[in-house]
């Protein structure tokens, strides 16, 4: 079946599990639902979602796609704004990668929130967001973008605060709320100048356009129009994918359950910006600034958010500093008009890092919700499956031949070094040594929770924050489990499966535009032969012995010789303080930012509308109206001579104006 009524199935599927779990399994309309019917009711929708993705991606490789309207939503002028989806090879890829990834969070949930009392709430949650994401991915218009755009933000915001009685949580989502508003308003003015040149909110009728609006100029300036509609885009991407320096949200937003963080913040709501400027290759490709701005940010984060990842000591904080590395690596990807390669990495790293997450999860739970890395150790002996399933994600995270990470990673660093665009230098060097930075925290994660000696405490009468009872740890259950060991399949094969037919066979072709002055793909094909020989020949090669560096440097500072750290830390306390204060990115923002913007709305407020508006224009008019009137009630006296002298006196003054005019 080829019609909107499949896509519409696939993208409502999840909303309608949202409304029936969140009205009448809240509270909101009564309790009807309980908790089971909730779990049973959302997984069913993504579950329906999941099978319709799979069915489209299916007929898309048959050459069957879709870009029309379903529903106008209104006419302005000869403007039509409406609800339509664009069914492609890279909308399809996205959308079985948002559902799977969805529809595996959504069972995992049901034994992470077992006790917690918004367990109903939460799959509303989540359920929401997955149709949000999927509106964001299907839409064939910049109007739907949008929408799907913002809503993913809203039911973020819900999900990080979702224990709103703790004051942190408050802070993260509030903190992800207004980092993404700075973003989100160079989005709309990247929407608002491609829609006032090209007339239209269609993606077809823009990119055929492209050649016309790259010969144009912004208007009193000498910029060119693609060019400054192309960074703005970007700068809406930097904030809902956390890049320099719209990236201090999402390590904050840890603050919301573990399956958020596979969920939003590693699989499906981060790779927005990826996905839309990989949507928008025909325009971003009239600009090479735009493209080495995205090169350089990409290499930024790739290298120096990774290197923060080292000294966090949150099991939750050192992944998001990975994916805020593996989002660097994305970009670089995209300045090299390597988009394939990015949304191919987009795809692995979405299978591996959700898995890292659960996984971690599946630690938590373990070690009954204490977080800390450094209170754990020796997990590999009462967590078998997830010890297992969590080195299998470190290994496809590091690059390690024939593990799904290794074929789109290194391809990245090899996009970066054929690169034609200014910055594609500093990128190839800086993923490339990204590749140490990487398997260093991976493993010190790794050793410092599964190996060396236990450091947690097995008394059975300790209790946690949540009221846990403490002892030793033990497997989590099978709903906890099983999302593991499914995604870590996709972990490992994904790559050698799908490289060839995404990068080297055309998948993207007709999707994703490449000017002929960007040659990285075409450098990158040249030397491709399959995926077998490719894994090969990894082991001889740089990235391969960088990260071999990294396991070997991990290994013996956090197995053999535990001391090496603690010495390092006390001889580098100055490097260290910066690496711990996060390279004072938090304290610019809030001590230079936010005081320069609370102090500009106080002198806004005390000078501009209390001095200026209140005090002159509006108070002082009618101080002004009040002294005429205490002058003027002296003239009106009552007295017939008063007034006769006064008409005198205007004759007087008329006649000599009149002589004076004369003569």
């Amino acid at each position: 079946m080829n019609s909107p009524s499949l896509y519409l199935l696939i993208a409502l599927a999840p909303l309608v599990g949202a409304l029936l779990a969140g009205l009448f399994g809240t509270g909101f309309l009564g309790r009807p639902i309980g908790r089971r019917a909730s779990h049973l009711i959302t997984i069913a929708g993504v579950l329906i979602s999941f099978v319709g993705s799979v069915i489209v991606l299916l007929q898309v490789l048959d050459g069957i796609t879709f870009n029309g309207p379903v529903y106008t939503w209104t006419v302005i002028g000869t403007t039509k704004l409406e609800i339509g989806f664009l069914i492609d090879s890279l909308s399809a890829l996205m959308m079985v990668v948002v559902t799977s990834v969805s529809l595996m969070v959504h069972i995992y949930t049901i034994g992470y929130m077992a006790d917690d009392p918004g367990y109903q709430r939460f799959f509303s949650y989540i359920s929401l967001f997955t149709f949000s994401m999927l509106m964001l991915v299907m839409s064939n218009n910049m109007m739907q973008l949008f929408f799907g755009w913002e809503a993913v933000g809203l039911v973020s915001y819900l999900l990080i605060g979702f224990w709103y009685t703790r004051s942190t949580a408050v802070f993260a989502n509030m903190k992800a709320f207004l980092v993404n508003r700075v973003g989100d308003f160079g989005f709309v003015l990247g929407i608002a100048l491609l829609f006032a040149y090209s007339g239209s909110m269609n993606y077809s009728e823009i990119f055929q356009q492209t050649d016309k609006l790259a010969a144009l100029k912004l208007p009193g300036t000498d910029w060119q129009l693609l060019t400054v509609a192309c960074i703005a885009l970007f700068i809406g991407a930097m904030g809902k994918s956390a890049q320099v320096p719209l990236h201090t949200w999402l390590p904050d937003s840890m603050e919301g359950p573990t399956p958020i963080s596979a969920l939003i913040h590693a699989a499906t709501m981060v790779t927005a910006g990826i996905f839309m400027v990989a949507r928008f290759s025909p325009v971003f490709e009239h600009s090479d600034t735009a493209l080495s701005l995205m090169m350089i940010i990409g290499a930024i984060g790739a290298l120096f958010l990774g290197i923060l990842g080292i000294v966090q000591s949150d099991i939750k904080r050192v992944i998001a500093y990975s994916t805020l590395s593996q989002l660097g690596y994305m970009t670089v990807a995209l300045g090299a008009s390597a988009y394939s390669a990015a949304i191919f990495h987009l795809m692995t790293h979405a299978f591996f890092k959700a898995l890292l997450f659960l996984g971690a999860g599946s630690v938590i739970i373990g070690m009954h919700h204490d977080q800390d890395i450094r209170n754990m150790g020796g997990l590999r002996k009462y967590m078998p499956i997830t010890w297992i399933t969590f080195l299998l994600g470190t290994l496809a995270l590091v690059g390690t031949p024939f593990f799904s990470g290794f074929y789109s990673k290194e391809h990245i660093i090899e996009a970066a070094g054929a690169a034609t665009v200014w910055g594609s230098g500093f990128a190839y060097y800086a993923t490339l040594i990204g590749v140490f930075v990487t398997s260093l925290y991976s493993f010190r994660v790794y050793f410092l929770v599964f190996h060396g000696r236990e450091r947690f405490s097995t008394a059975a009468h300790t209790k946690d924050a949540h009221g846990h009872v403490g002892g030793a740890p033990k497997e989590s259950p099978w709903v906890v489990t099983l999302p593991l060991v499914l995604l870590a399949i996709p972990s490992v094969v994904a790559g050698a499966w799908f490289i060839n037919p995404l990068l080297f066979n055309g998948y993207f072709d007709g999707v994703i535009t490449v000017a002929l002055a960007h040659p990285a793909m075409a450098v990158m094909a040249s030397h491709w032969t399959n995926w077998v020989a490719y894994a090969l020949h990894g082991f001889s090669t740089v990235p391969f012995w960088l990260m071999v560096a990294g396991f070997v440097v991990a290994w013996y500072c956090y197995v053999i010789n535990p001391r090496v750290p603690a010495a390092i830390h006390d001889r580098l306390k100055f490097i260290n303080k910066i690496l711990d204060n996060k390279y004072y990115a938090d304290w610019f923002n809030e001590q230079v930012l936010a005081r320069g913007a609370r102090c500009l709305g106080r002198g806004l407020w005390k000078g501009g509308d209390s001095g200026i508006i209140d005090g002159l224009l509006v108070n002082g008019s009618a101080r002004v109206v009040g002294m005429v009137a205490a002058f003027s009630r002296h003239l009106q006296s009552g007295y017939i001579y008063h007034y006769a002298f006064a008409m005198i006196i205007g004759i007087m003054a008329l006649l000599t104006f009149f002589v004076l005019t004369v003569l």
